[in-house]
């Protein structure tokens, strides 16, 4: 639900810095004076009033305290995300008694102009919606004190999450193959409504339930010393935040998704439709699988090496068409313009500590191995025309294993 930056990371280790959700935050209050607050429900009913009109942040963020109303409906118990769009909290519902996460959006015009096209989309999936589309479900949405609020089902924490707690320990493969089987049903159902996400993204895969088991796992680099791991009770997802969703037949922007899922098509300046998402699944199908982002990189020319260091050389016929923007990545030709247009030796180094696809994935998979890289290759074609779609790869070996 979040839309998060990436930009500022440490240039040294190479790690996103991304603020934490749910599985990360500590309780703001403790869960005996939680389950109070809703266990005395109708007790006081001056309670259900609202507060104080307040003006919002410097930012146009909405100020409130906890325990205190968002409308008379929903009593405001935590806050479970940030991000540019506003903030995420954790409610209780009184009317249906149950917990919802209401998406909070700054009081800003775009912003504001932006969530109400993520309404249209998110009830335009739910209108569709057959019980299996694995996309988060709208529960209802009001304008409130200039605030568009959009209120949903309540889930557990992103993949992401779950990886950074895991200290980046990676998930087993058979995880990892029914968390790629129910994205890409997702991503199939959006694409059959013509729909196409454009910015999927670990942080923005939620599983449907926070229960999980402690199991001895990865062991640290320094020592011989055992280092616990969480894996999740159930491997249940859902798709989350829609406010960059786009119609094939609409108008398209030129940069989406963020960086380190960004398909080349999109830095080539060629346009993109759906096999833009096709691309983002196989870069987070790596990163489930290795534990770190597959390509680590905030600048373009260095981005393209490091495609070209893992899958080969880019296609001649996609350079040429490439964009004036794009232009100056290129030597006269088709070759890239690297090392020698790298912006630091750091860069260079970061490029060629990569290992091409193949490698890759042996050396964090030991069965499947074979199948999972021919299932990345059909998903990474750089060539978008090329690019299995999600019904395809649906179909592809890697998955027919699922019962």
């Amino acid at each position: 639900m979040v839309a998060i930056g990436i930009e500022g990371m440490e240039r040294e280790q190479r790690i996103r810095k991304r603020p934490r959700l749910t599985w990360d935050v500590a309780p703001s209050e403790p869960q005996v004076k939680r389950a109070q607050v809703v266990s005395n429900e109708g007790v006081n009913r001056r309670r259900h009033a609202s507060p104080p009109r307040r003006d919002d942040d410097r930012e146009g963020h909405y100020v409130f305290n906890l325990g205190e109303n968002l409308t008379p409906r929903y009593k405001i118990l935590s806050k479970i995300g940030e991000g540019t769009f506003g903030r995420v909290l954790e409610c209780w519902d009184r009317q249906t008694r149950e917990y919802v996460a209401i998406k909070v959006v700054r009081s800003i015009r775009k912003y504001r102009d932006a969530a109400m096209i993520e309404v249209d989309v998110l009830q335009h999936l739910a209108k569709n919606d057959k019980g299996n589309s694995h996309c988060v479900q709208i529960r209802n949405w009001f304008d409130y004190r200039n605030h568009i609020c959009i209120v949903f089902e309540k889930l557990g924490p992103s993949l992401f999450d779950f990886l950074k707690r895991n200290k980046y320990c990676p998930f087993p493969v058979d995880l990892v193959r029914e968390f790629g089987r129910q994205l890409l049903e997702s991503v199939a159902y959006m694409h059959d409504l013509h729909l196409i996400h454009t910015d999927l993204k670990p942080e923005n895969i939620l599983l449907v339930s926070s229960e999980h088991i402690k199991l001895p796992g990865c062991k640290r680099l320094s020592s011989d010393e055992t280092q616990f791991r969480c894996l999740p009770k159930s491997s249940a997802i859902k798709l989350i935040d829609f406010g960059s969703t786009a119609f094939d037949n609409q108008n398209h922007s030129s940069i989406v998704s963020t960086r380190h899922y960004r398909a080349p098509e999109v830095i080539l300046g060629l346009g993109w439709s759906y096999p833009c998402d096709l691309w983002s699944v196989g870069c987070i199908l790596i990163e489930l699988c290795s534990g770190g982002a597959l390509f680590q990189t905030h600048e373009n020319l260095e981005h393209l090496a490091m495609m070209e260091r893992v899958l080969g050389p880019l296609p001649e016929h996609m350079v040429r068409r490439a964009d004036r923007g794009a232009e100056k990545y290129f030597r006269r030709g088709s070759r890239l313009n690297w090392p020698e247009g790298a912006v630091s030796r750091e860069s260079i180094r970061a490029v060629n500590k990569l290992y091409c696809l193949k490698d890759l994935v042996s050396q964090h998979v030991v069965s499947s191995r074979s199948s999972l890289t021919d299932l990345l290759q059909g998903l990474l074609k750089y060539d978008p025309s090329e690019r299995l779609t999600a019904r395809q790869a649906l179909s592809h070996p890697f998955f027919q294993n699922l019962t």
